[in-house]
Formats: structure tokens, sequence, C-alpha cells
């Protein structure tokens, strides 16, 4: 049994995989900027955001997810595809609740740029509102 198990181990690393070729016509997803910060806000509350961006490349820019580390943080992905040259956007919308203090909450954007995935930030400080008043 060893003896098969060792065949197949090898046979993977006996097989050259091609390498990929750039396409220089790929999409290119271009931020407007890649952090918000939303600075103070209140417990219990709802804050948005929207990331803008550009299709800097020469093909359609297809956004296949936009993947969040939790269940506060809700991003929305433009479902059409970006022409060349054309603008879209990325909705993000943050749950304040049951958490004081500073936040930093980061998601990813997939496409099939050549630049993807790329990781966009948002991040702030909630305080109870009689805090907020204070300051």
């Amino acid at each position: 049994m060893m003896i098969v198990c060792s065949f197949f181990a090898t046979k993977g690393f006996s097989q050259q995989q091609q390498p990929a070729i750039e396409n220089p016509n790929a999409p290119e997803i271009t931020f407007d900027t890649i952090t918000h910060d939303f600075g103070i806000v209140p417990l219990n509350g709802l804050v948005e955001w929207e990331f803008t961006f550009i299709n800097t490349g020469r093909e359609p820019l297809i956004i296949h997810a936009c993947q969040s580390t939790c269940g506060c943080t809700v991003p929305a992905c433009p479902r059409e595809p970006v022409m060349p040259g054309e603008k879209g956007s990325i909705r993000v919308r943050y749950t304040t609740t049951h958490i004081l203090g500073v936040f930093n909450r980061p998601f990813t954007v997939i496409s099939n740029a050549k630049n993807s995935p790329v990781r966009l930030n948002i991040k702030g400080e909630i305080v109870r509102i009689e805090e907020t008043a204070v300051r």
C-alpha cells in the first residue's frame, strides 16, 4: 500500500503546469478609495457607504462576488457587466449593534479583472449616543 500511495504522490509532481498567459486587454478595476472612515457613529445604528470604481481595462468587467468577514458588513455588488471606461459602485452597509469601540472591517471584491481580488475596508468608532453629544 505504501508503494501505491508513493506512486500517486510522485505522479502529481512529475506533471508540469503551463504558466498562465496574462490577457493585456483584461479589465482592471480602479477604485477612488479603498478605505472609508465613518468616524464616530452611534451604537445600534446603520451606516452606509458607496465605493466607486472605473473599469480601466479594455474588456467588460464582471464582478463575481463581494465577500465580507462578518454578518454585520453587507456589501452589494453590481450584477451587470461594467464596460471599459464606465463607472460602477459597490454599496456597503454596516450594522453598529452590540459592539462599542473602534471597528475595522474588510471585504473582498472578486471579479474577472487582472488585479482581482481587491480588498476594501470600512472603519470607525461606535459610541453610545450620550458620548456622541459630549464629543
